[in-house]
């Protein structure tokens, strides 16, 4: 086949360093903004970026020339340094180490962007680190507690 086609549709989780809450309610819809900018000039696309003041997740394409860990590695990169741009109160501004990434299936991107819509509601009930514990389990990905929070 000549022509490399691929439907890669990825939801992104990562925190703020140490799970602080950094991202207040007048940034957080710039920060959305601007992550799914990031994706966009990846080649990729974003269906919804949302969180809380703790977390971002990112439901997006992934463009079929970019690995995972690269795309997760420029939008990170590149809006920690947008963040530290925006005022003093952000100099300090850096995401965790980490991230998770799942695979969406395109039957299921109309419920991944309703979750990540509901984010405030949501953790009315139920911290970061209890919701990404539950998103291991469900994909089975086994891990160590001591080295997912950084």
């Amino acid at each position: 086949m000549p022509q490399s086609l691929a439907h890669i549709i990825l939801h992104i989780v990562f925190s703020t360093k140490d799970r602080l809450p950094l991202i207040d309610a007048d940034m957080a819809p710039r920060l959305h903004a601007y992550l799914a900018t990031v994706c966009r000039d990846q080649g990729c696309h974003a269906y919804r970026v949302g969180g809380v003041a703790d977390h971002v997740h990112l439901a997006t394409t992934l463009s079929r020339t970019l690995a995972v860990a690269k795309l997760v590695e420029h939008v990170k990169k590149v809006s920690s340094v947008w963040m530290k741009d925006q005022g003093a109160v952000y100099e300090h501004f850096f995401w965790q180490h980490g991230y998770g990434a799942f695979s969406v299936s395109p039957t299921h991107v109309d419920d991944v962007v309703g979750y990540i819509s509901g984010q405030e509601e949501h953790h009315r009930q139920a911290t970061f680190q209890e919701e990404f514990r539950r998103f291991l389990e469900r994909y089975g990905i086994e891990y160590d507690e001591r080295y997912v929070w950084d």
